[in-house]
């Protein structure tokens, strides 16, 4: 039943391709093979005439490289850095904080997350589906303010964006000698009285990964135990997306429709060995933990627009949910722990959890804009959004017997019992905003600006099975007042200033409003949510300069800064926890400030006034900053990279109908931390290649390949019992890991028709 609806919410479009009124008179849409032949010239960043800052980029500055999700593609925007395994690009942390900093926007519109910080992995959109990306810096009151980092909007192609078709075949050859394949379809053109696009795609991801691990009882002390292990993330994504434009009473009706679906098995397996020496006599553990994933992301939209004697209308209507069913199966077989000697195991665990989440957001808006003068616009409207939040995670009971008193005869399988909800994890979140702004817009000579208000509304109910009764029902309603001013002024004929600024907010996690209590969550201590959390807010600030280079070329400086208060931080409740004497609960409230700030750079440009029209290059560079003051004293905000840096070329070769380029990322060094842990993060530099060639007029083969340095993802954490023992540095393990992926190559083809 849920896959129907899924297929038909994606698929209503289609039923709109009936006889209404005439074609609406858009401007030509691109055609199949302009889509396809990119050969010929640089594919540069887009220069906007935005008020807000926003860098644009289209889907051919990244197709070259073929990004198999978004997650890939953004990697070569400003600001953009990850905190995710080698080779996997899922939570975009812009400007380097938290993905919860973060706003992502599918043409516009918000999208629900299936993660507790309410953040939208990227990879689960294939980059074969987007027009442009959008990272917009700064905020405007016509859109929601949960962007306090910024906001990244992935514009999908529209009815309008095509004129034809075209075939997308590849083979992937993932590392460790795993083969994968590709395949994507697309069409636009006109149906009945407006025009239609319609797409599909199946892609595999296959990302085997080694880690090593060493453990010592502190920094530069004896080893404990390392641990050798294998990770395997094995997966498909299909995608299936359309949208019909049709003229309407006077109006332009837009509907469209987008389902993906990622299938994912993620196998561990890990073998741990006393004092560093890899040998049986030294085995302590053998585990086994596999993680199967299916996750299904839907959305139905529908936006009419409408002039008329007072200026235009415009009504919005949307569904989006993401759903997120996962199974976890656990076993561990642990030796040494009396005289028995290997193979014989002393004792055999294992454990299996069941999550399901569904998130679900009805949206809908009536916007309308009207010319006060020649030079002042007047937008105003109001924006709904209902969102149910339905979280059911429940574990079977741990199944541990000792050898030689196992079941006879052994399972294969051992026999668990009925499942259970976990403490948090059987509750449903509902909240219902109301967001009316107004705003003001105009032109003056050179300056162009905008200045509004926005006032979110919102409310909050949480219902917590697992709470103590008193707990299990609670209401928690703020508003929030957010103004913005943007203005953009042309200072010469190739140059203009733009600056802004604007308040935004970051809600509370999912997990930090439950009140249940899960103990020794945070070292020995156990931690309880505070329902009644109020969300963070910022001032934050944007000045920028941008020079436009040749006909085509764009070079930018832009630094930004944000004032945030009310952080949420741990605190102490002072009640004992349930491990005893020196352990606490611990919970999270408002009491902390921060700030951050940094200075981001872009350059991209044809190199024509050297002679070589037809090399393109292209630099991103960033330096990222923050304060934050918490238990421990001074810190920058957790795991917020100090700096990335993006650079490479596009080189063209008219007369062979070829090109071939690289990109080159580095990211640096990131810290964080909690009660009783503190990581630090390094990775390795990424270097990316593509060379490609016209086959036939219709015809593009490229190759590309991706991880060419095998680039290492280095992980140093610090672990302590509780948070005096953090204070003296009394250390409860120090661990190294060191984890590393091979290059990933692709061959693909596209074919117009």
């Amino acid at each position: 039943m849920k896959l129907a609806l899924l297929a038909g919410a994606a698929v209503a479009p289609l039923l709109f391709a009936q006889p209404v009124l005439a074609q609406s008179t858009q401007d030509a849409p691109t055609t199949a093979l302009e889509e396809v032949i990119v050969t010929g010239r640089p594919v540069l960043r887009n220069r906007t005439d935005d008020t807000v800052p926003t860098l644009s980029y289209d889907l051919e500055y990244f197709q070259r490289f073929e990004p198999l999700t978004v997650g890939d593609a953004l990697k070569r925007v400003p600001s953009v850095t990850f905190l995710s395994d080698v080779l996997e690009s899922d939570g975009v942390r812009l400007r380097g904080i938290d993905p919860a900093y973060t706003q992502i926007l599918i043409d516009g519109e918000r999208v629900p997350g299936a993660g507790f910080d309410r953040s939208f992995f990227v990879d689960r959109i294939p980059a074969e589906l987007i027009e442009r990306v959008e990272v917009v810096r700064s905020s405007s009151a016509n859109r929601s303010g949960d962007a306090l980092a910024g906001a990244i909007n992935i514009v999908l192609r529209d009815a309008y964006t095509l004129d034809g078709g075209y075939v997308r075949l590849g083979a992937i050859r993932f590392p460790g000698n795993q083969w994968g394949e590709t395949f994507g379809a697309v069409y636009g053109g006109p149906v009945g009285p407006g025009r239609l696009l319609i797409g599909a795609s199946i892609q595999d991801r296959i990302n085997p990964k080694d880690k090593f691990s060493t453990r010592l009882d502190r920094p530069g002390g004896a080893i404990d135990n390392v641990e050798v292990q294998t990770d395997v993330r094995d997966g498909t994504d299909y995608s299936f997306n359309a949208a019909y434009s049709v003229d309407v009473a006077g109006g332009t009706l837009d509907l469209s429709g987008l389902f993906v679906r990622t299938d994912r098995v993620q196998l561990e397996d890990s073998i741990e060995y006393r004092g560093g020496r890899q040998s049986n006599a030294d085995l302590l553990t053998i585990n086994e933990n596999d993680l199967d994933i299916q996750t299904d992301n839907w959305s139905l939209r529908a936006d009419y627009e409408r002039e008329w004697s007072l200026g235009e209308t415009e009504i919005k209507l949307g569904y989006a949910v993401i759903t997120d069913e996962q199974f976890e199966f656990e076993n561990e077989a642990e030796y040494l722990r009396d005289a028995i000697p290997f193979p014989e195991e002393d004792r055999f665990t294992a454990d299996q959890t069941f999550t399901d989440i569904e998130d679900a957001e009805v949206s809908a808006a009536i916007e309308h804009e009207m010319d006060l003068s020649d030079s002042l616009e007047l937008e105003f409207g109001v924006q709904y959004v209902g969102k149910e939040r339905e979280i059911d995670i429940a574990e079977s009971p741990r199944v541990r017997f000792t050898i030689p008193n196992a079941p006879a005869p052994r399972p294969a399988q051992p026999p668990f019992g009925p499942a259970a909800a976990i403490p948090g994890g059987l509750s449903t979140i509902e909240e219902t905003r109301i967001d009316p702004f107004v705003m003001l817009s105009g032109e003056t000579g050179n300056l162009t600006w905008e200045a509004g208000l926005r006032y979110e509304n919102t409310e909050t109910t949480i219902e917590d099975q697992t709470a103590p009764a008193a707990l299990r029902t609670i209401d928690n309603d703020y508003g929030l007042l957010l103004p913005s001013a943007s203005a953009r002024l042309q200072l010469t004929e190739r140059d203009r200033l733009i600056v802004s600024a604007a308040r935004t907010v970051r809600r509370p996690n999912f997990d930090q409003l439950s009140p249940a209590t899960l103990e020794e969550e945070r070292g020995d201590s156990d931690f309880r949510g505070n329902p009644n959390l109020e969300p963070e807010t910022a001032w934050g600030f944007d000045i920028g300069v941008e020079r436009q280079l040749g006909d085509r070329g764009i070079v930018g400086l832009n630094v930004f800064y944000r004032d945030v208060t009310d952080l949420i931080e741990d605190v102490n409740t002072g009640v004992v926890g349930s491990a005893g004497a020196g352990t606490f609960i611990y919970t999270v409230d408002n009491v902390g400030d921060g700030e951050v700030y940094g200075v981001e750079f872009d350059l991209s440009t044809p190199l024509d006034f050297i002679g070589f029209d037809t090399t393109g290059v292209f630099l991103n560079a960033s330096w990222l900053d923050s304060n934050v003051e918490d238990f421990l004293g001074e810190r920058r905000f957790n795991d917020q990279s100090d700096y990335v840096v993006n650079f490479g070329f596009t080189h063209d070769i008219p007369t062979w109908q070829a090109a071939f380029g690289a990109t080159y990322r580095k990211q640096g060094e990131a810290f964080g931390r909690v009660l009783a842990e503190e990581v630090t993060t390094r990775y390795g530099a990424d270097l990316e290649i593509f060379v490609e060639k016209q086959l036939w007029s219709n015809t593009v083969i490229r190759f590309t390949g991706s991880n060419l340095l095998d680039s290492a993802k280095e992980e140093d954490f610090n672990k302590f019992a509780d948070l005096g023992d953090q204070i003296s540095r009394s250390f409860d393990e120090y661990e190294l890991e060191r984890e590393t992926a091979g290059p990933v190559y692709q061959v693909v083809m596209r074919v117009a028709f």
